[in-house]
């Protein structure tokens, strides 16, 4: 991992729980496996504990790791480092996505309510008439969460957290997930849907999906045009699974509004008119673990490690045969 990491991630009861269960030296922490010190240590290893910035771990890698049997990750996707390699070798990965899926979804749940409350223009009008008595009942006739549709784009581990915490709530939830059939839907509690019809009678639009090849632009120029007049679009997933420029200007026409946490590019130019959009509330990728949050994968990945040294399955295995389908 990025060296600077390594204390948001772990504190001290934290350290010290892991010092229990492993053997290990917390002042070697490396994003390079090139770095002094670190050949020997591979040389050893037999797992390895990886987060934030943690390099590809690949044949020549393996080949200086000789002993290495796993590979435990305090964050969510594996994709960017575990390589073929790794799965050719037989070795055992685990992930914090879980743990790292909870604030997400916690987040979403806040968005979805405080969306259907019209916070944001009530907030803005709140500020303009200051000091003086308004009919907020009146003009906010058409506020709030009172039977409200909910669309759910993705029965991710996400999506799933969102449907459960959404559940007590007198919303109507609905699903499109291409994986999940009509009985599974209904176990999920949730109506399934086509993605035009979800887009079509939904009050809010969440994403949930993973960014794949055929999630690209899922949500085009056509399918914010079905959303309702007032809607709003959360996405908390990927920035590539919405057409930015589409996007962009149904917003600039004060249509629909969106909830964004997540862009392409990742960090928006300076000049980009979300940044000042009154009906976008606009975050910078903060809706997964933040600040006392990261404790929670480091839980999790410790009590990983805590397994594997017990000759415990992992809880929170990743199979290479799900990569396809996941983030």
């Amino acid at each position: 991992m990025e060296p600077e990491l390594l204390p948001r991630l772990f504190d001290e009861a934290t350290a010290r729980w892991l010092q229990e269960v492993a053997e290990l030296d917390l002042g070697l922490v490396a994003s390079d496996f090139g770095r002094p010190g670190v050949a020997g240590a591979l040389a050893e290893a037999e797992v390895l504990l990886t987060f934030w910035g943690a390099p590809a771990i690949d044949a020549a890698v393996l080949a200086a790791a000789p002993r290495l049997r796993a590979v435990v990750h305090a964050a969510g996707s594996v994709k960017h480092f575990v390589t073929e390699a790794c799965w050719e070798r037989g070795i055992a990965v685990s992930s914090a996505a879980q743990a790292n899926s909870l604030p997400v979804a916690e987040y979403t749940v806040a968005m979805v309510l405080l969306s259907n409350k019209r916070v944001l223009q009530l907030r803005d009008e709140y500020r303009s008439v200051r000091g003086v008595e308004h009919a907020w009942h009146l003009r906010y006739g058409h506020a709030g969460n009172y039977r409200r549709t909910v669309g759910i784009v993705g029965a991710s581990r996400i999506g799933r957290r969102v449907i459960e915490l959404l559940r007590p709530y007198d919303l109507e939830l609905v699903l499109y997930d291409p994986y999940v059939n009509e009985e599974q839907a209904r176990a999920l509690g949730v109506r399934g849907l086509a993605l035009d019809e979800l887009c079509r009678v939904s009050d809010v639009v969440s994403l949930h999906a993973p960014a794949l090849p055929e999630t690209r632009s899922m949500i085009d120029t056509r399918r914010l045009a079905l959303m309702r007049d007032g809607a709003t679009l959360i996405n908390t997933a990927r920035g590539s699974l919405v057409d930015a420029a589409a996007l962009t200007g149904e917003l600039a026409s004060g249509r629909i509004q969106a909830v964004i946490d997540v862009t392409e590019p990742e960090v928006l130019p300076a000049d980009s008119p979300l940044y000042d959009l009154p009906n976008v509330l606009l975050t910078p990728h903060i809706a997964g673990s933040l600040g006392n949050e990261l404790h929670r994968m480091a839980d999790s990945a410790i009590e990983e490690i805590s397994r594997y040294a017990s000759g415990l399955p992992f809880l929170h295995e990743v199979r290479r045969e799900e990569l396809d389908r996941t983030a």
